[in-house]
């Protein structure tokens, strides 16, 4: 699954992110999902997500 549906992704998966200062080099950031922050059903880049720890990206693969 990628992270460009909404309805797939919920509070507690397991997510690979890019985050805003990665989008150049495309480097990952794995961990949990705390909030989903768009609200739109699909996104093309991917939809923005909190981590637990806080971080803010967009989510390019979903883990578990």
């Amino acid at each position: 699954m990628n992270g460009k549906n909404r309805s797939d992704i919920r509070a507690g998966l397991t997510v690979d992110i890019v985050l805003k200062k990665d989008q150049r080099t495309g480097a990952l950031t794995r961990g949990r999902v705390k909030d989903i922050l768009t609200n739109s059903s699909t996104h093309p880049h991917g939809i923005k997500v909190r981590l637990e720890d806080g971080q803010v990206g967009r989510v390019q693969k979903i883990v578990d």
